[in-house]
């Protein structure tokens, strides 16, 4: 006892020493934590997806900027960022974490607990609106969340201010020196702010001229509370939509989250209908509201409201235009969610959950109560209309896809999303839902299709509709199948070879580009990765995805395509 102290004083320094060797002087004296590769699936000029052995990509200035956050803020104490390759990771996060996509980790952030989920995959699972409002309460979004809010990392609240009339008769905020720092009230850009219903308006974009927006009086107060982003979260946001990023559009493929199902329909159930309700409370209350109307606390936060389901419109059917969905639609997306939208994949929900609260939606939510001694409940007095028929569809070609953009053109598709498909065609500007809001088209390069990454996704979009929006069914205008086939995969080529969260075109060589787009090279999975072995790369790039612990097993490539550089025999 008498050198206990000493004893338990150089223990402690010795395994200081040794945590810090082993976590941070180790890992990069490794020569797998130099290494770049990993396997990405990319879209062809096809249409197809496809897994090709690529390089990491480097965080950007603002991406990095965002994990030092992370970092700062002890984000990584209760979140992992390491997909095991073990039963069941795979089918709750996605493919299995590959050394490369650390290659820019310094420290790594591994971590050791999983006390939040793992953050690994969780690039593009939610839109950047999702991201903000959780910063700012968790809670209003996962109500038995423990993380902390991050209020710091917002500007404001400032309030309350006036909602006053400006001389065109709209509603907008008395001048004063917060709103004067916020907004520009010379500018010509509008930018549309509606309360929640405490009255807090977020301020997505400085610098545009405030209107309050509350075509179906959201919010009938007098004054409102002003909040808004700052750098640092902005930078955080981008550095947790990078993480997982490497792998390209994985989420495509990733099978748990592709539900095809649509000619489905469950009987009522008054005990389903009541488990739907604590499953909606528990995980959809915060977006759709406690009535279903889409005005939930995190609406504020959201540049596209979420769905208001007592008007019983439903954008993605697989029934006719103007048409209740079927109980399979609604399964659908629900477990794949809507891409690009704060609506995330919930594929990790028990199926019981999923198809409990589609119950409570159907027959609790979808009800029109404007006249209480007349409600109007949709399920119960209509019957959705048979889905129509999606056939298989045909092999792409060049020649269809050539036929599919002259189609794009003919039908004027260019005139919301534009030439390019990026969403600024003329009208784009102008086009509102049916609840008065206003709706951007899609911008097509992104690869972020709302109703499905597959071409068969892509036609039933386009032979359905959006109801509630302004894209129409094309059903009449192309009654001939194969020229929405066409189309379909058109469309689905405009996001070829790029990147799926900056949007700009993958560095791929000529001759990787041409191998890819021929049909009879498959790479389907992981470990049928595409290789280019060629000038263009590095030359031991091939050694280095076979080596024996460059990869964790379960990924490491088993097969590939080679292609023979310039100059090789």
């Amino acid at each position: 006892m008498r050198y206990a102290r000493t004893v338990a004083l150089v223990a402690g320094l010795l395994f200081i020493s040794l945590a810090v060797f082993i976590q941070g002087v180790l890992p990069a004296l490794l020569p797998e934590s130099q290494r770049k590769t990993v396997t990405s699936v990319v879209r062809t000029d096809l249409g197809e997806l496809k897994w090709v052995v690529a390089n990491a990509t480097d965080y950007s200035p603002l991406e990095a900027e965002g994990r030092r956050i992370y970092i700062r803020e002890g984000c990584w104490y209760c979140h992992s960022q390491y997909v095991r390759p073990v039963t069941g990771e795979t089918r709750r996060w996605g493919p299995v974490s590959q050394a490369g996509e650390y290659a820019f980790d310094q420290p790594h952030l591994f971590s050791t607990r999983r006390i939040g989920p793992d953050l690994t995959r969780v690039g593009l699972k939610y839109g950047d609106d999702w991201h903000v409002a959780h910063h700012w309460n968790p809670r209003m979004l996962v109500p038995d969340s423990i993380m902390p809010r991050f209020p710091w990392l917002f500007d404001g609240p400032y309030g309350p201010v006036a909602i006053v009339q400006d001389a065109q008769g709209r509603s907008t905020l008395a001048q004063n020196a917060t709103t004067r720092k916020l907004f520009d009230f010379s500018s010509r850009e509008v930018l549309a702010l509606t309360p929640d219903p405490g009255g807090l308006v977020y301020v997505r974009q400085r610098g545009k001229y405030p209107v309050i927006l509350t075509p179906n009086n959201e919010y009938q107060g007098k004054t409102v509370t002003v909040l808004a982003g700052t750098r640092e979260l902005t930078a955080l946001v981008a550095y947790v939509q990078k993480l997982g990023m490497n792998r390209g559009k994985w989420r495509d493929l990733f099978e748990p989250q592709l539900l095809p199902a649509s000619n489905i329909e469950i009987p009522r159930s008054e005990e389903f209908i009541a488990y739907g309700r604590e499953v909606y409370l528990r995980r959809c209350v915060g977006c759709h509201g406690p009535k279903g109307d889409g005005d939930g606390p995190a609406a504020a936060f959201f540049e596209v409201r979420p769905r208001n389901f007592t008007t019983g419109t439903f954008k993605f059917r697989s029934t006719p235009s103007g048409s209740l969905p079927m109980d399979g639609d609604l399964l659908r997306t629900v477990t794949d969610g809507v891409r690009g939208t704060p609506m995330p994949t919930w594929h990790e929900l028990p199926e019981k959950d999923r198809l409990a609260v589609i119950q409570y939606v159907k027959y609790e939510l979808t009800v029109d109560r404007s006249d209480p001694k007349k409600p109007t409940a949709f399920f119960v007095q209509e019957e959705p209309q048979p889905p129509i028929y999606i056939g298989a569809p045909p092999p792409p070609t060049p020649e269809l896809l050539a036929k599919g953009k002259q189609l794009f053109v003919d039908v004027k598709c260019a005139q919301c999303h534009g030439d390019q498909g990026k969403g600024d065609g003329p009208s784009a500007g102008e086009l509102k839902d049916d609840w008065g809001f206003p709706i951007r088209p899609a911008d097509l390069t992104t690869g972020r299709f709302k109703s499905g990454p597959s071409v068969k996704d892509i036609y039933r979009t386009m032979s359905t509709g959006l109801n509630g929006t302004p894209m129409p069914s094309f059903a009449s205008m192309l009654p001939n199948d194969q020229d929405r086939w066409a189309v379909a995969y058109y469309i689905l080529a405009l996001s070829a070879y790029k990147d799926p969260l900056t949007g700009r075109p993958l560095p791929l060589p000529p001759a990787a580009r041409q191998a890819l787009d021929r049909p009879d090279v498959r790479a389907d999975t992981s470990d049928t990765a595409f290789l280019l072995q060629a000038g263009a790369w590095p030359r031991n790039v091939w050694a280095e995805s076979h080596g024996i612990a460059l990869l964790p097993v379960l990924e490491r490539p088993r097969k590939a395509y080679a292609l023979k550089g310039p100059g090789q025999p």
